[in-house]
């Protein structure tokens, strides 16, 4: 069911932290740390795909909201009819395993927020609540995508603002989090750690976005069979001195 966000900030007086995990070790972890909601997702390596059906059901029994990624590859937002399809029956997966919400995201191919087919996939995702991916760093107007998502009912964008982090998007994120209104969260992500997470919350934002990761230091016989930038893990502590610092602020 989807999780009202007024009824959120009443659960989570200081801002939500959400912990992109791929293994359901890594979403454990995030939950012991103190996150308040899990975006999961497989191949975070990749930018994060979507999870299992299996890694959903699993999920679905955790003590936090749990959102799947809805992204059936890597690369950007221009999808096909077929992958569409794809997203649709993956839409329902999530919806049947019991989780709270999808992270979704679409786009035309000169760049511009695919509007008909989100609402393809909004409808599908029925009471679900619903996130907007980071699409909105990748199409010519942050703030009008904002409105867009406001009138298509996302809970939320997630965002760099049109940056590769979100503290060298900060003045986009100030603008955007201006243009909400309070109609929609603006959710920072992207490079999220100790050292920035102050200046992010200074915008008054209510939740923020980060992965948690260390690097897993692997055996040669495995090196044929992990990604590129070597394999990682959540981390507790990284989770964990997040939250601290948010409920200090």
């Amino acid at each position: 069911m989807a999780i009202d966000l007024a009824q959120q900030q009443q659960t989570h007086p200081k801002p939500l932290l959400e912990v992109c995990v791929d293994t359901i070790e890594g979403a454990q972890a995030a939950i012991c740390a103190g996150a308040g909601r899990l975006e999961l997702c497989a191949a975070l390596s990749e930018g994060g795909l979507t999870p299992s059906v299996g890694l959903m059901q699993a999920a679905a029994s955790l003590s936090v909201p749990c959102y799947a990624m809805i992204r059936p590859r890597a690369g950007l937002f221009q999808f096909t009819r077929d992958e569409e399809r794809i997203m649709l029956a993956d839409i329902n997966a999530a919806k049947n395993a019991g989780l709270d919400g999808v992270v979704l995201g679409a786009q035309e191919n000169d760049g511009q927020l695919d509007v008909a087919m989100l609402e393809r996939l909004s409808l599908a995702a029925g009471s679900l609540g619903r996130t907007l991916h980071r699409v909105i760093d990748v199409v010519p107007d942050q703030l009008q995508a904002v409105d867009i998502a406001i009138d298509l009912g996302f809970e939320r964008v997630l965002t760099s603002g049109g940056s590769a982090t979100a503290v060298e998007g900060l003045p986009v994120i100030r603008e955007m989090y201006r243009r909400a209104a309070g109609r929609i969260s603006v959710m920072p992500g992207s490079g999220v750690n100790a050292d920035n997470i102050a200046q992010l919350l200074a915008v008054g934002v209510s939740e923020v976005h980060a992965s948690c990761t260390d690097k897993v230091l692997m055996s040669d016989n495995w090196f044929t069979f992990t990604p590129a930038g070597g394999a990682t893990r959540t981390s507790e502590s990284k989770v964990r001195t997040l939250v601290s610092l948010i409920k200090t602020d």
